[in-house]
């Protein structure tokens, strides 16, 4: 077990305890109404307003998107230092998955995919945290439209990975565990697209609580990794790098260098799933080419 277990659940924690943070702020200061509220006004009269209570009238300004809790200060402060330092947690997180499944022996075009969709992900949080809906709305509707569907394309794209390097039972229920919370993202997204567009009152606040279901489901499958980052070691980045390198030297080394470079990344390999250091059988040339 390695300090990197940490990271992922980290990322899960901060981010889905700093929105709620921020979603109670907004509420406490009426810039939006509560996520229980179904009834909204189409104007509403100036009330004063009452410490420690959320507001009694409101219309489709107040509607508690994610976004606009986070438009006004002091919450819009919080909800950008979350997307900052969310993003840069969602960097690494991909780049040591990336170099994990290469160090497993399988470098293929969903591993690069998965690692580009990860950090287009988090360009557009940064771009969503700095850019407030209510003062910036084109370009934080570029971060938006940029984010979701690239956090959605690494969680399928994920999936897919965990399939390919699993050995143990664990190993595939963790599978199973990832696909239902990709399934969910997927529904939760369309859902909240679909009722977004509408001018509905009651349309428009379930695209709001879609758009949290999504948020805290695709956080959630974040902190996923944590099962397989307790393998993870300080050398498994330069393993990744070390073995791109020798995949372009295989073609010149001849049937040799492939049987060395397979041996090399072979050595020492570990399942999350196991408690001991065990070679692959999926890690045979073989296996790799039916891959």
């Amino acid at each position: 077990m390695t300090a990197w277990i940490v990271l992922p659940v980290s990322l899960s924690a901060f981010s889905i305890t700093g929105i709620w943070i921020v979603y109670a702020m907004a509420v406490m200061n009426h810039h939006v109404c509560p996520v229980e509220n179904w009834s909204y006004n189409v104007t509403c009269t100036e009330e004063l307003p009452r410490p420690g209570f959320p507001k009694t009238c409101c219309t489709i300004q107040d509607i508690p998107l994610i976004s606009k809790c986070g438009s006004f200060p002091p919450e819009s402060c919080l909800f950008s230092l979350i997307g900052n330092v969310g993003a840069f947690m969602v960097v690494m997180v991909c780049l040591l998955r990336y170099a994990q499944v290469i160090e497993h022996s399988h470098r293929c075009w969903v591993n690069t995919s998965a690692l580009v969709s990860g950090c287009t992900n988090a360009v557009g949080l940064v771009m969503v945290g700095n850019f407030q809906v209510d003062h910036a709305k084109s370009l934080h509707y570029v971060g938006a439209g940029v984010a979701f569907p690239a956090g959605l394309l690494f969680v399928c794209l994920q999936c897919v990975l965990t399939y390919r390097v699993a050995v143990t039972a664990l190993d595939y229920w963790m599978a199973h565990f990832r696909v239902a919370l990709a399934l969910g993202a997927m529904v939760s997204l369309v859902l909240s697209g679909i009722f977004f567009i509408h001018e509905s009152f009651i349309l428009q606040h379930a695209a709001a609580i879609c758009e949290w279901v999504f948020t805290v489901d695709i956080l959630v499958f974040y902190g996923t990794f944590t099962y397989e980052f307790g393998t993870v070691t300080s050398e498994t980045m330069m393993v990744g790098l070390q073995r791109s390198h020798h995949g372009s030297g295989v073609i010149m080394g001849g049937p040799r260098a492939r049987g060395s470079t397979l041996s090399g990344a072979t050595k020492g390999l570990k399942s999350p799933g196991g408690s001991s250091t065990s070679t692959h059988l999926n890690c045979t040339p073989e296996s790799i080419a039916m891959l």
